[in-house]
């Protein structure tokens, strides 16, 4: 089933190679089939070509943590919150907040 809906997304991308929805879904679909080098490509594409596409940072950052680059996720974390904070997202901010806490260290649990 991912393979027609990768398919799909290819087909999508060839007719506008700049959507930026498009290589945020390439991206994700890459990275649940676990092709790494693919996902950080498009995830890469859209920080550098739209980097005002606040969902990006969330999922890039996770990604990095995956592969144990904690302070690369939250750089990520920190751009994406700059992001959201300047569209006015306070829902992406505070997904990306709670992500970059938990990055850092900073998770407050009551004991």
């Amino acid at each position: 089933m991912s393979s027609t809906r990768l398919s799909k997304l290819l087909e999508f991308l060839e007719s506008d190679p700049n959507d930026p929805f498009i290589l945020y879904a390439l991206a994700t679909e890459y990275n649940n089939l676990n092709d790494k080098e693919k996902a950080y490509s498009f995830y890469l594409q859209l920080t550098d070509k739209h980097p005002d596409y606040v969902g990006t940072y969330y999922h890039l950052g996770k990604l990095l943590e995956k592969d144990g680059e904690k302070e690369k996720a939250i750089e990520t974390y920190q751009k994406g919150m700059q992001v959201a904070r300047t569209k006015r997202d306070m829902h992406a901010f505070s997904e990306l907040q709670g992500a970059y806490n938990s990055a850092a260290g900073l998770d407050y649990e009551d004991d």
